[in-house]
């Protein structure tokens, strides 16, 4: 029988009050700010009333390197908290909040899938309860005061030629990548070349991602650098004033937003970093309601171990102070048969007619990616599970190649078949899971904060991506040198890179080996708390394909969305 469409398992799915999901936490209704009946606001004071509760055990979903099309982080993140379920065991998932751009773009939103999705999936993919919006208005209002400034004399001596923050918005348009504003009479403005960027690439977003208190988010906010004076010093939003009233518009975003799934399991879905320039993980706040509100908290992070699970590890959980019991790393056959070499997988493309042929041995040709991700969970020393997320198409001898690669890994793992049997189809995956959560655990940062930003660089180029070193432009030198003397140099570093390979170049599949990281530039996230060296060419401002998914998304005469997925 074939399986719903994942807006119709969202509408017949049988949902809980949220005061009686919340009461399930141990949060009381006095905490709960209701959005209609989808979503709910949980005040912070929830972190201090559940201060006396034991802390759960902390799960990080991760992945393989992706193909194009995605692995299904967020699916088997639902689905492992539906399965503890199953289990009798008490489990919350946090999330990140879709952005807009690709849910009317390529990708669609980020609900999950199947029978392991959060619900209801029309209000988590358009715009939820408003934070995004938030983001924007705190993002742009700091643009406008920035103009302003230089318009009324400019005071700071701001250099027109070195201001680094532009404008966003939440909706993928290439057309304003690049713009001149300020255009018109003298009363229009100063004119300059700027642009805008995706919502989730903005820094105030990391920075409501990372914070920890609403103090905490006030402070970071003044540390923001906007662009740097004409004797190179930096610019902050604190000295143009402008933290203030942007903290004002993020005081209600910086709750997180209770949902629960299709089974009902409590779910925390709050930020929504990009995960090319930013660390990809959803709110340190959310995790600290969650870890104290039941036996565990699963959490997903963007991307590649490489990728959103490094920036998890180095960043986050740096910033929190909490530190992860196990580590669940997403493989699928599709992708594993990419990493061989052999197919080319495209967004928005079906998959090669040859790869949907039964061949473990290709699977076994891109297991080295596998292996290499699990080294970086390893390295952080993290107990990692093997999750093979099930497809249709996946022939029994391809799941069992995974399942070999990881026994001779000495890993757990287990198939897993939530999208199409939601919390029932994970039971396995979480037993490994929960046995994972057993074993000693030795977490370790990769790098003091004490190394430079140049060491920290090397030490994620060479022992997270396999690189032997980096290369650095004359121009990512001379910032580098400028972050330090401008006390930055105790930072962690966020590297931006291709999310498509462990290497900087997309077209290199399972482990290169042989290569150098280059660095051509290097930006300073001062507010949100790390530098991140740009290694590649990262779009922060997406455009629409030839057949975007908003020309498929409608209202039906009965008022009802159709078209997403």
């Amino acid at each position: 029988m074939p399986i719903p469409s994942d807006i119709e398992i969202s509408r017949n799915a049988v949902l809980k009050p949220l005061t009686d999901v919340a009461a399930g936490l141990g949060i009381g209704e006095h905490l709960l700010e209701p959005y209609g009946r989808a979503a709910a606001k949980i005040s912070l004071d929830a972190i201090a009333e559940l201060g006396e509760r034991p802390k759960g055990k902390y799960v990080v979903v991760t992945a393989i390197t992706p193909t194009p099309l995605g692995e299904g982080k967020t699916t088997t993140t639902v689905g492992i908290g539906q399965a503890f379920g199953q289990l009798n065991r008490s489990g919350i998932v946090a999330i990140r909040q879709p952005s807009m751009g690709p849910t009317f773009g390529i990708k669609g939103g980020a609900a999950g899938g199947g029978f392991a999705q959060v619900a209801p999936m029309e209000a988590l993919n358009l715009h939820l309860t408003g934070d995004m919006h938030a983001v924007t208005a705190a993002h742009n209002l700091l643009a406008a005061m920035v103009d302003n400034h230089l318009h009324k004399g400019n005071a700071l001596g701001l250099d027109p030629h070195a201001i680094t923050w532009r404008r966003v918005l939440d909706v993928n348009d290439r057309e304003l990548r690049s713009i001149v504003t300020g255009l018109g009479g003298r009363m229009d403005g100063t004119p300059r070349q700027s642009g805008f960027d995706i919502t989730a690439a903005s820094e105030v977003m990391a920075v409501l991602a990372l914070c920890t208190s609403l103090r905490d988010l006030r402070a970071r906010l003044g540390r923001i650098v906007v662009g740097y004076d004409h004797d190179g010093a930096p610019v902050t939003a604190e000295m143009l004033k402008a933290a203030g009233a942007m903290c004002v518009i993020l005081r209600d975003a910086i709750k997180p937003n209770l949902m629960q799934t299709v089974e009902q399991t409590p779910v925390l879905v709050h930020c929504g970093p990009f995960g090319n320039i930013a660390h990809g993980n959803s709110s340190i706040v959310a995790d600290q309601v969650g870890i104290r509100a039941a036996d565990y908290l699963v959490t997903e992070a963007g991307f590649g171990a490489d990728m959103g699970a490094e920036r998890f590890f180095n960043i986050k959980c740096r910033t929190s102070g909490l530190t992860p019991d196990a580590a669940v790393i997403v493989a699928t056959v599709r992708a594993l048969k990419a990493h061989s070499g052999k197919y080319r997988v495209t967004a928005g493309r079906p998959l090669p007619d040859e790869m949907l042929e039964e061949n473990p041995d290709d699977v076994l040709a891109g297991a080295e990616n596998l292996r290499r991700q699990i080294a970086i969970v390893r390295r952080h020393g993290v107990t990692p599970v093997v999750a093979v997320n099930s497809f249709p198409s996946d022939y029994a001898s391809e799941r069992r190649a995974i399942l070999d690669v990881a026994t001779a890994e000495g890993v757990r793992a287990a198939v897993s078949t939530h999208f199409a049997e939601g919390g029932k189809g994970a039971v396995e995956l979480a037993e490994a899971v929960i046995d994972a959560c057993e074993a000693p655990s030795q977490f370790r940062l990769l790098y003091p904060d004490e190394l430079s930003l140049v060491g920290k660089i090397e030490t994620v180029a060479r022992e997270v991506y396999g690189a032997d070193g980096i290369d650095l432009s004359p121009e990512a030198a001379r910032q580098l040198n400028t972050y330090e003397r401008a006390g930055f140099g105790s930072l962690p570093v966020c590297i931006a890179k291709t999310h498509l390979s462990l290497s900087a170049d997309p077209a290199l599949k399972g482990a290169p080996t042989g290569w150098r990281l280059p660095v051509r530039e290097v930006r300073a996230s001062a507010g949100a708390g790390f530098v991140y060296p740009i290694c590649g060419d990262m779009r922060t401002m997406p455009g629409l394909s030839s057949s975007p998914a908003a020309e498929r998304i409608d209202i039906d005469d009965a008022g009802e969305v159709v078209g997403l997925s």
